[in-house]
């Protein structure tokens, strides 16, 4: 009971301190791990670790393979996470690099790795590409919070976040493969005989992953639209679900549950169903304590004989080598004909860090093939977790000054982030979606942020009074920030509180009911006009749901349709467009300084001036 509670303490310590420093909590999760324990059987009175996580007689957590069968399950939870985030609309333009990434770029790493750790450690062929099997995969426990840290172009977001995550269930894949290659080998087996087992094996956990993952996602939603799981079991029913279809897979088709949660998740995230925010926000908060535990366990359960193999002067050569020519020749095939840079392809080549599922699958059959008596398998648990650990503080410490570097930093943060989702909210985002800014919508209601969904809109939901906006990697992008709800202490809130983050250029709020009473307090990062607040937005969005464009030519024409939509009683001005650069700025409730050129255009919402030229 010590160890297990110890563990969980640790874990979300360790998540804390990640959060203060900003790193990737991977890094102090393992090095906690470690310190407890192989470590700390160099100061124990007894030689034994402070923490066993495997059962050794006298003490230890999981008896046998129990640990190994823990974070199997474990592992398809946290994808099943990631698979929720991923969406089909930030394909456009990367899928097909992605798609060479996660194909060639894996065989490319396949092939590098186990040459290179066969001719540097001198390991045998078998165990040389189980080994490279297992850094096939990139975290997506390490991706996020380098994501969620630097405003990265979203070409380049899109790609490491897609690549983390996609990438596990092959990489998985490849090494479970060659850990039955290795074990019939071993006893005596054909390996032609295995090259025909191993391509139906890979057909079928392809087929039933698929399929499992897309009927279950769509089951999903029928069971919540019908309202057949009450919203007090909604979680823990969701957990049960996720299990199911990972034990489930499994026993059809062995090792297809990683890609059937993988595929779940994705659909999930891409399809109108009910509580979906709900679904994201408790997979989040699982995958967390999950993470926590399994890496302390994990670098726990090395021993130190282990630790002592890693030094080695070969070891650092097999190290610079992954990162610096196998990791970079994948990045630069994959992407050949891309539309990327050359720095572009620079920076996705040195952010490669890998993360759970190598090292629960290094523990796993570097466990399982040493009591075997394979030579050279001792090696595979510590070379793994060398490989995590390097590439993980490598990436922690330099992805910023790479990014400035290769210039895949935003240099201005154009995305627009509007806090409240109601009606009209709804009605002003759709429309600048539709005109190519990248808008996200946050609410705490349900029912709001499901509309957003249903419209095709970014949104989540999210408390401002708590760290949800801060830590999300949908926001990374965002330079404009407009508070829109009814409650001036929420709107006055986010201004103190987001400008910094979210408003590099230009935060703005709806004028208050006291400003509205007494003109003389209205403040320049007022919205539309001194006279529309809240209640007189959501009536003009309700009576008159459009919004219109009026393009003119110079700044006197601009002022004068601009007094004609501040003096009609159901219109409201929004924005300038600029047409040189399809960029919009916000009307406020002064705009005496406002630049106009021939050609912009001035947005409103609301009944059509007789001068209206389009409507859309």
């Amino acid at each position: 009971m010590l160890e297990l509670g110890s563990v969980i303490i640790l874990g979300i310590l360790a998540q804390w301190l990640a959060w203060r420093i900003k790193v990737p909590a991977i890094l102090p999760l393992i090095l906690v791990g470690l310190v407890v324990g192989p470590l700390s059987t160099l100061w124990t009175m007894d030689g034994q670790k402070l923490l066993e996580p495997i059962w050794n007689g006298t003490k230890g957590i999981f008896p046998g393979d129990h640990l190994f069968h823990f974070v199997e399950l474990a592992i398809g939870i946290i994808l099943f996470e990631g698979g929720l985030s991923l969406k089909r609309d930030e394909l456009k333009g990367v899928g097909p690099s992605i798609i060479n990434l996660i194909t060639l770029g894996s065989l490319i790493t396949f092939i590098g790795a186990a040459i290179l750790v066969h001719y540097d450690m001198s390991l045998g062929w078998t165990v040389s590409f189980l080994f490279s099997g297992l850094i096939i995969v990139t975290g997506p426990t390490v991706i996020g919070p380098i994501l969620r840290n630097l405003p990265l172009k979203r070409n380049i977001s899109t790609i490491l976040k897609w690549e983390g995550i996609l990438i596990d269930p092959i990489g998985a894949l490849v090494a479970v493969l060659m850990f039955e290659f290795i074990k019939l080998t071993h006893g005596g087996g054909g390996s032609f005989a295995f090259t025909g087992e191993a391509l139906k094996s890979f057909l079928l956990i392809a087929l039933v992953g698929s399929a499992l993952g897309f009927f279950s996602a769509h089951s999903l939603k029928q069971l919540l639209k019908r309202n057949w799981i009450p919203h007090y079991l909604l979680t823990v029913f969701i957990l049960a679900f996720v299990l199911a279809i990972f034990v489930g897979s499994d026993y059809l088709v062995h090792d297809s549950g990683l890609l059937s949660v993988v595929i779940t998740g994705m659909v999930i995230g891409n399809i109108d169903m009910p509580y979906k925010n709900d679904i994201a926000y408790f997979g989040e908060s699982i995958s967390i304590l999950l993470i926590a535990v399994l890496f302390i366990l994990l670098a726990a359960n090395i021993n130190i004989g282990e630790l002592e193999l890693l030094l080695d002067w070969r070891v650092l050569i097999l190290f610079l080598a992954i990162i610096l020519i196998v990791r970079p020749l994948g990045v630069f095939m994959s992407t050949r004909r891309s539309n990327l840079s050359t720095k572009e392809k620079l920076f996705v080549s040195w952010v490669g860090p890998r993360g759970i599922v190598a090292a629960g699958i290094a523990s796993l059959f570097g466990s399982k093939l040493s009591n075997m008596g394979i030579p050279g398998a001792e090696y595979i648990t510590p070379l793994v977790f060398m490989i995590v650990l390097g590439t993980v503080i490598l990436n922690a410490t330099t992805a910023g000054i790479v990014a400035r570097w290769t210039g895949v930093l935003l240099s201005k943060s154009n995305g627009i982030l509007i806090i409240g989702a109601h009606s009209a909210a709804r009605l002003i985002g759709d429309y600048l979606s539709r005109n190519g800014q990248h808008v996200v919508l946050v609410d705490s209601n349900t029912n709001n942020v499901q509309r957003c969904n249903e419209m095709g809109l970014d949104s989540f939901i999210a408390n401002i009074y708590s760290d949800d906006l801060k830590n999300s990697p949908d926001l990374n992008d965002v330079g404009i920030l407009m508070a829109m709800t009814g409650s001036s202490e929420v709107n006055n809130y986010a201004i103190n509180n987001f400008s910094k983050e979210f408003g590099e250029n230009g935060a703005y709020r709806l004028v208050s009911v006291n400003e509205l009473h007494s003109p003389e307090l209205i403040q320049d990062n007022c919205l539309f006009s001194s006279n529309d607040d809240f209640i007189h937005l959501l009536e003009v969005s309700r009576d008159y749901p459009d919004i219109h464009e009026l393009t003119v030519k110079s700044k006197e024409e601009f002022e004068q349709a601009l007094k004609q939509v501040n003096e009609a009683v159901k219109s409201i001005p929004l924005f300038i467009r600029k047409a040189s650069v399809n960029e919009f700025q916000a009307i406020l409730a002064d705009m005496s300084d406002a630049e106009i050129e021939d050609g912009d255009q001035l947005i409103y919402l609301g009944k059509p001036l007789p001068a209206s030229t389009a409507q859309v």
